[in-house]
């Protein structure tokens, strides 16, 4: 368990703003500043500099933040976990990005709730930022993640390798035959917005071939994966994403998976948790039955 003055401290990290956290901390000003001090004081280092407006953590914060987020989100679960009427009865809060909450974790869930009846699911689907985010403030227990992140601030484990690829309409000209990045960025490219882990991975892919999103002769955001995949289904544009995401559509024909030359990209999909967390060897229970149901999915 954390004291008052750590969590004035987890405020003002996550707001950046002492009058702010005041408010939310309903306390005065001068009362956030004194609980900042004395935490200084005792570790007898500052904790925070403050230039140009704008509030940073040191090296001793940044350390004491990590420190601090872990226990505070360990102390959530397990208080949750003792609220319990029936131990015996898993509570399983996890995040998922696009992707992966879609497409693979519902049969997944499903599994989970015919082997184990018992247990209560509670799954968040956001981008990965806003994961990892939930994950500090320990709204969620872990996250399957397909976005790129630091992999030294969380203990991460390998969930899968899954192919991401090209798809246009079984009628575009683009169709069944082997085309260039030259050639696909004159066409209109409909994409996930920015903060999304597909859109990370092509900008990427598209880096190291010397091409940005903005190269495509047009370009549209859209939020929904389905909603892309019916645009690109009218042969109205082209996208990238993972196979799973359109293995019905491809198996059905009505998508073509675009031939493209230099692509062959195989990409992460993690699960993620806080380092050090007591939990720990719960989760990694979690991921291993997770990782295995999948596999089994794959072979079938």
């Amino acid at each position: 368990m954390l004291d008052y003055r750590h969590q004035t401290f987890l405020v003002l990290c996550r707001i950046g703003s002492y009058t702010q956290a005041a408010k939310v901390l309903n306390l005065t000003q001068p009362a956030v500043t004194q609980h900042i001090k004395a935490l200084e004081a005792h570790y007898g280092s500052p904790l925070f500099t403050y230039a140009n407006r704008t509030l940073t953590l040191t090296e001793h914060g940044k350390l004491l933040y990590e420190f601090a987020s872990r226990v505070s989100s360990d102390s959530d679960i397990l208080t949750e976990r003792l609220r319990q009427k029936d131990l015996a009865s898993p509570h399983l809060r996890f995040g998922a990005t696009l992707s992966i909450g879609q497409y693979i974790m519902p049969s997944l869930i499903k599994q989970i709730l015919a082997t184990m009846p018992a247990t209560s699911v509670s799954m968040v689907v956001e981008n990965t930022q806003h994961l990892l985010e939930k994950l500090v403030q320990g709204d969620i227990q872990f996250a399957l993640i397909e976005g790129i992140f630091d992999k030294t601030a969380y203990h991460s484990e390998l969930f899968a390798m899954e192919p991401f690829i090209g798809v246009c309409s079984k009628d575009s000209l683009l169709a069944d035959r082997p085309v260039s990045f030259d050639e696909l960025i004159s066409h209109h490219l409909i994409v996930r917005e920015p903060g999304s882990g597909t859109r990370e991975i092509l900008e990427s892919l598209l880096h190291q071939h010397n091409f940005s999103i903005n190269s495509f002769a047009k370009v549209t955001e859209i939020g929904n994966k389905e909603a892309i995949k019916q645009l690109v289904k009218d042969d109205l544009g082209i996208t990238f994403l993972y196979r799973v995401v359109a293995q019905e559509e491809l198996a059905r024909g009505e998508l073509r998976e675009l031939s493209v030359k230099g692509m062959d990209v195989q990409h992460e999909l993690n699960f993620v948790f806080l380092k050090g967390s007591q939990h720990s060897e719960e989760y990694l229970s979690w991921y291993r039955a997770f990782k295995e149901g999948y596999q089994g999915q794959k072979l079938r």
